[in-house]
């Protein structure tokens, strides 16, 4: 691929500031795009990730947003138009994961996680669909694993990862044939916050013997953004193969 294939285009990278958030907006600068970032909480960390991408020669900017509300999201969305003249890719990143035997999960619980995981992707994908259609654009969600897996103490996280995959695909037809729209389902990645007895665990049973790391996430949903002109619809997996398991 081309070092600058999306040379000229526009990327907006929700949950922009940290992790792999920050690995995909500096992924799509190197190759050539302009981008916006939100966050939440994190506003240092994310004027560090818009002065990376200003150091390699890109325009960049980072927005508070509150992906779950309707406003902030249509405020975000209009800001993101405004600075680069229009939005060509659009990033669904935002996302809470948490940790609850299923019994125990309480609605309030329940749905925080769907407001961010599933709710987040749908309105931002409605808010920017003027500007995608104009550009030919692309979508591309981040899902998980555990959208593909049933993992007994993630119930929350799990359905709300897998109603986004369908909803990846129900953007797919929808949108056709201006928009494609894919997402990218990570399994274990290292990003130095899960405990290091659990990551063994993990690599050990990944047939590629290792775990994945934000930069592996960023590759693909690069591959998604500049490539793939006749690929939609899909779920990848980028799980080392974990989820052969």
């Amino acid at each position: 691929m081309p070092s600058l294939a999306l040379n000229g285009k526009s990327a907006l990278v929700t949950g922009g500031a940290l992790r792999i958030g920050r690995a995909i907006a500096l992924a799509l600068a190197r190759a050539g795009a302009d981008v916006t970032i939100t966050y939440r909480r994190s506003a240092a960390d994310a004027e560090q990730t818009v002065v990376q991408i200003q150091e390699l020669g890109r325009s960049a900017q980072a927005i508070e947003c509150d992906v779950r509300a309707e406003a902030s999201v249509r405020a975000a969305v209009s800001a993101t138009a405004a600075f680069h003249g229009g939005i060509d890719i659009l990033v669904n990143n935002a996302g809470v994961f948490e940790t609850a035997p299923l019994e125990q999960i309480t609605v309030a619980e329940w749905d925080a996680v769907f407001e961010t995981n599933t709710r987040g992707p749908f309105l931002f994908a409605r808010e920017a669909l003027p500007h995608l259609r104009s550009a030919r654009g692309r979508i591309i969600n981040l899902g998980s694993l555990g959208g593909l897996r049933a993992w007994s103490t993630h119930g929350h996280y799990c359905a709300s990862k897998a109603a986004l995959h369908m909803l990846t695909q129900v953007m797919a037809r929808a949108f056709a044939p201006e928009i494609a729209v894919n997402c990218v389902a990570p399994g274990w990645i290292d990003q130095g916050d899960k405990p290091q007895q659990s990551s063994a665990h993990y690599a050990a049973k990944t047939p590629l013997q290792r775990n994945g790391t934000a930069e592996d996430v960023a590759e693909s949903v690069l591959y998604f953004a500049a490539n793939a002109a006749f690929v939609t619809g899909q779920i990848l997996a980028i799980d080392g193969g974990l989820g052969l398991y």
